[in-house]
């Protein structure tokens, strides 16, 4: 399933389709509440267009509902993205170095992995590999990996203990995120869970790796679709930036405040039932 100009033009399985104002909400709200939960966004603005038949929803409303998950992750860490920024900048022109200009590099260093990986394989990846089939496998397999690390991390460690060997690990599991299915939050807060990080460090952590990222695959987007053009609808991408925003600010605030209580189990228990009914599915 590839990517296409304009926010509604229809691909060769959904030719003549135009996305309606339910499929732009519902989408944008799937984009806000699945991009930072350990549930993989991918694979359910994914599912709508395998299961349900639904248009792709084409390079525009990508990046649209990108550009709203990004506004919402920046506007609620905005304090620590100032402090990061200014440490980082400090660190550079006047050697100035602290806990908040290590974390900021830390974070550069854990986007590498991902951004050369994005580079080499998204081509064959999106070929090969958006398919229902792929979501169901990844979707249960790293289900039962983050249970396993939840259940047998040391959960331990503070997020200022990071160090660049920690950085590696998570930056080189989120590689594996461009696979459909496996949750870009989902697999590094795995990581860090793993390695004895406790659960509001592996998730905060996870939330500030994610921005780089974020910004990072919404330019290369937003530089595709100025060669390739548009003649998309810009009222229902300006709902979808909006409602991408909101859902996903909102996530990120009840996730953080429910994470300690909760765990992860709730997380893996969806991922198990959607990798079954995704199963069922398939063998019918």
């Amino acid at each position: 399933m590839g990517y296409h100009a304009g926010a509604w033009e229809p691909d060769s399985h959904s030719k003549g389709k135009l996305m309606d104002w339910f499929q732009v909400l519902a989408l944008a709200l799937i984009q806000g509440l699945t991009e930072f939960l350990p549930v993989s966004s991918s694979a359910h603005l994914i599912l709508p267009h395998e299961v349900l038949g639904w248009p792709d929803q084409g390079l525009v409303f990508d990046v649209a509902v990108h550009v709203g998950s990004l506004l919402a992750v920046v506007s609620y860490f905005r304090k620590d993205v100032v402090a990061l920024t200014v440490s980082w900048a400090n660190s550079i022109v006047k050697q100035k170095h602290s806990d908040e200009s290590k974390l900021a590099w830390l974070i550069i260093l854990a986007t590498i992995p991902a951004g050369v990986s994005g580079l080499v394989f998204n081509d064959y990846i999106s070929e090969n590999l958006r398919s229902s089939a792929v979501i169901a496998t990844t979707t249960v397999l790293f289900g039962l990996l983050l249970w396993f690390s939840d259940f047998n991390g040391s959960r331990s460690r503070a997020l200022k203990s990071i160090n660049w060997k920690d950085a590696l690990i998570i930056g080189f599991s989120q590689a594996l995120a461009l696979i459909p299915g496996t949750s870009r939050s989902g697999i590094t807060m795995t990581a860090a869970l793993l390695i004895g990080f406790s659960r509001d460090a592996a998730a905060r952590y996870s939330f500030l790796l994610s921005i780089p990222l974020i910004a990072a695959a919404g330019l290369l987007k937003g530089l595709e679709l100025a060669e390739t053009g548009t003649d998309a609808q810009w009222v229902m991408v300006g709902v979808g930036t909006v409602a991408s925003f909101l859902s996903a600010y909102a996530c990120i605030h009840l996730f953080l405040s429910f994470l300690e209580r909760i765990g992860f189990t709730p997380f893996v228990i969806y991922r198990l039932l959607l990798g079954a009914v995704l199963g069922l599915y398939l063998l019918v």
